[in-house]
C-alpha cells in the first residue's frame, strides 16, 4: 500500500483523489467476509434466509440470531458485524414503534428502511466515528404490498425481487438468475431459499445452521426446525441426484 493511499485510509471524512472513501470500501468487505444471508419476495410475502455457519460444537445455535423481527410486519436478514447489526435493529425496532405510537398505524417498509440507511449514512462523514460494517436485508408487507430492500454501509438503498448479501452472494444469486419466478408460491420461495443457501457454501452447509423466516399478511414467523429440515433434506437429495446423472452422462 501507497504511504500516500495509507492518509486516506486513516480519514473516514477525506476523500482520495479518485473521489474514495476507503472506510466505507472496507466496511463493504467486512459485509462480504459475512455469512450468507438472502431474501426472496413474491406475491404472497417475503422469505429472509441465513447461513449462520456455527464454527463450534460447544456454541448453541440458538444463540446466534442473524435474523430479526423488528415489528410485526417487517424483519431483517444481516450479514457482516453481528454487533453492529444488532445495534441498527433495535433503532430500527425503535423507529417503528414510535412511528405506530404518533401516527396509530404501522409504518411502511421503505420509510423505516430510508430511516436506517440516513443513520447510515451520518456514520460516513463525521470524524471519531466508522461506518456500520453490517448489511440489512429488510422484508415486510405494507400498503404498497410485499417489499424487500438491501442497505448498504454507505447508506445506500435499493428494492429487489431477490438478492443476497455475505460471502455466497454471488452464488446465490446465480440460483436465482436460473430459478426464480414472480408467480412463485411462498412455500416455492421457501424451498428456493434453501437451495441458494445450499449451493452458496454446499460443503459446509448443515440444517443446523439454516434460519429462515417469512413475512407475509399474517406477520412475521421464523419456520419451526422440523420444516426447514425437511426442505433442506429434499434440496440435497436433487442437488445428489443431479451430480450423480451429470457423472453418468461422462
Amino acid at each position: 500500500m501507497q504511504p500516500a493511499q495509507t492518509a486516506y485510509d486513516r480519514a473516514i471524512t477525506v476523500f482520495s483523489p479518485d473521489g474514495r472513501l476507503f472506510q466505507v470500501e472496507y466496511a463493504r468487505e467486512a459485509v462480504k467476509r459475512g455469512t450468507t444471508a438472502l431474501g426472496i419476495k413474491v406475491e404472497e410475502g417475503v422469505v429472509l434466509g441465513v447461513d449462520k455457519r456455527v464454527t463450534s460444537k460447544l456454541i448453541e445455535p440458538e444463540s446466534i440470531e442473524k435474523v430479526y423481527q423488528i415489528d410485526t410486519h417487517i424483519g431483517a436478514a444481516t450479514a457482516g458485524l453481528v454487533a453492529d447489526a444488532r445495534v441498527l435493529v433495535e433503532r430500527a425496532r425503535v423507529e417503528a414503534q414510535t412511528y405506530r405510537y404518533t401516527y396509530g398505524e404501522p409504518i411502511d417498509v421503505d420509510v423505516l428502511v430510508k430511516s436506517i440507511c440516513d443513520l447510515k449514512q451520518v456514520y460516513t462523514q463525521h470524524g471519531g466515528v466508522r461506518p456500520f460494517g453490517t448489511a440489512l436485508l429488510v422484508a415486510g408487507v405494507d400498503t404498497k404490498g410485499c417489499r424487500l430492500f438491501e442497505t448498504d454501509p454507505s447508506g445506500a438503498l435499493t428494492e429487489h425481487k431477490a438478492t443476497a448479501i455475505g460471502e455466497g452472494r454471488q452464488e446465490a444469486l446465480d440460483v436465482f438468475e436460473e430459478e426464480y419466478r414472480e408467480d412463485m408460491s411462498l412455500d416455492e420461495a421457501v424451498e428456493l431459499a434453501v437451495r441458494a443457501l445450499y449451493e452458496a457454501s454446499r460443503e459446509e452447509t448443515t440444517v443446523e445452521n439454516l434460519e429462515i423466516a417469512v413475512v407475509d399478511e399474517e406477520g412475521f414467523r421464523k419456520l419451526e426446525r422440523e420444516r426447514i429440515e425437511e426442505v433442506f433434506q429434499r434440496v440435497v437429495g436433487e442437488a445428489e441426484s443431479e451430480e450423480s446423472e451429470g457423472e453418468g452422462e461422462e
